[in-house]
């Protein structure tokens, strides 16, 4: 049994555990949206699965509480497949293993889940608890929210009844979010004929040990990207060692910051003393750059068989040049509240092989304007490669609503059972409250949620001692819901 499960409250972490067990990355709902059925059947609540894939939760309301209205409490059923370059994992298959450190609960060199595991957690509490006191609940476990909110995005209008939402996806204990930032995906691509090898040798350049991150909420604190670091090393070997790109992959998820990039190179025999020498340059000057910052940096050079064929030369220089102008990380922050991040851009996957390329890359911004601008920058960069560029995934910020009834509720609350006043503010991450706002606008929205810490990285960890406060916040919060 895993030591999780002796910790408070149990319902949560129970259930928390139970989660663990279901595998359940991005794109691969079916495990998950069983387990979610199967468990309402148990406690005898309504369940079923909607047209977008999402699962749909209802309980009564308790005898004498049937005027209150009625809330919508709502997380995402998938996480982010992230993993240690040593784990042998299977995101499809396994199990999440956990353990507890300092009074963190972390996973075994991977995702913990906990992003957003802990918000389905905490609805699969309410509605097994049989002692609570409420009204109609309404719960929404959305499908895919981490790959481009699809779930969400289909999720039919007029389907949903409640007066207010509670968005259980947030990662700071005593902060309350009433906005976030929309979000678009940027997808380049494009097809050529590969030419043949002429070069002598072969090296394949790995970059590793980088934090990653989420480019959300981390974008601004200066971590390194894995795709970006390797460009500017391509590209002197390409000028100063007539060296070939035969491929590169880096990142594997758009809401992550790449932690790790490889590329294979071909060049002339003669040079390839000077290249290894230009790798060990090049890993310092990361290491001092990013001192404070990336403290693990693998930065190194292998000899591998030669290739068979190669990206054609103009080709290869475009998507070089492409790829180095392309903007990553912070745009702007936002005027009114100059420590958070309007607008931003993450680099995150290069797959370049010797007949197509694809660069695919998640830009965010709280202002649609800004949004459309920094679109059209990315698109404007590559487009100057030569590539194709798409737009996908659309969603619109969520605009923040100060005079909030739910919110001054949860404020007078969390200082009555803490002591002190909780924080508001407005995230750079992306919430499904805007997707859901923007079909059924009457609601009353703040999202909240427990400490997180590294979400979609190998070393995200839940700290424990936030999980009981938390709890308690909801529980007496649904109690003392207004009438309609």
């Amino acid at each position: 049994m895993s030591e999780i499960r002796n910790l408070k409250p149990e319902g949560l972490w129970r259930n928390f555990d139970d989660l663990t067990q279901v595998p359940r990355p991005s794109g691969y709902p079916e495990k998950v949206q069983k387990f979610l059925l199967d468990f309402a059947a148990k406690v005898g609540v309504e369940a079923y699965v909607d047209a977008g894939g999402n699962v749909v939760m209802r309980k009564a309301a308790t005898p004498g509480y049937e005027n209150r209205k009625t809330v919508l409490l709502q997380a995402h059923m998938d996480m982010v497949p992230q993993k240690a370059p040593d784990s042998k994992h299977n995101f499809e298959t396994d199990p999440i293993e956990t353990h507890i450190e300092d009074g963190w609960v972390y996973a075994n060199n991977t995702t913990l889940g906990a992003d957003d595991g802990i918000g389905v957690a905490a609805i699969m509490g309410i509605m097994e608890d049989k002692t609570l006191k409420h009204g109609v609940i309404e719960a929404i476990i959305t499908r895919d929210e981490e790959t481009g909110m699809f779930g969400v995005n289909e999720l039919p209008e007029g389907e949903l009844h409640s007066d207010i939402l509670m968005n259980l996806d947030s990662e700071t204990w005593g902060k309350f979010v009433i906005g976030s930032a929309g979000g678009v995906d940027v997808t380049s691509t494009l097809e050529y004929k590969e030419v043949e090898n002429d070069q002598e040798a072969a090296v394949k350049v790995t970059l590793k040990g980088l934090r990653g991150g989420h480019s959300g909420l981390e974008i601004n604190e200066g971590r390194a990207n894995a795709n970006k670091e390797m460009v500017r090393f391509v590209r002197k070997a390409i000028t100063e060692l007539d060296a070939r790109l035969a491929c590169w992959q880096g990142g594997n998820m758009r809401n992550a910051i790449p932690f790790k990039a490889e590329v294979v190179l071909a060049l002339p025999q003669n040079n390839v003393a000077a290249l290894k020498e230009l790798v060990a340059k090049q890993k310092e000057l990361i290491e001092d750059e990013f001192k404070g910052i990336e403290s693990n940096v693998e930065f190194f050079v292998e000899d591998v068989e030669k290739p068979q064929t190669l990206v054609p030369e103009e080709i290869q220089d475009n998507l070089i040049d492409a790829i180095y102008a392309c903007h990553n990380g912070v745009l702007r922050m936002i005027p009114s509240y100059p420590d958070v991040v309007e607008t931003s851009s993450n680099l995150a996957i290069i797959n370049i092989e010797p007949n197509n390329a694809s660069i695919k890359i998640l830009a965010r911004s709280s202002r649609e304007d800004m949004k459309e601008y920094i679109a059209t920058q990315l698109e404007s960069c590559f487009n100057m490669a030569g590539m194709k560029t798409t737009l996908s995934a659309n969603y619109g910020g969520w605009d923040p609503n100060p005079d909030s009834e739910i919110l001054s509720l949860l404020q007078k609350i969390h200082k009555e059972q803490n002591g002190k006043e909780a924080i508001v503010q407005v995230d750079h991450a992306g919430l499904e409250c805007s997707v859901i706002l923007g079909k059924y606008p009457g609601m009353d929205v703040v999202s909240l949620g427990p400490t997180i810490r590294s979400p979609h990285t190998a070393k995200e960890r839940f700290e424990i001692a936030t999980a009981e406060p938390f709890w308690n916040l909801l529980v007496q919060t649904l109690e003392e819901i207004p009438v309609k």
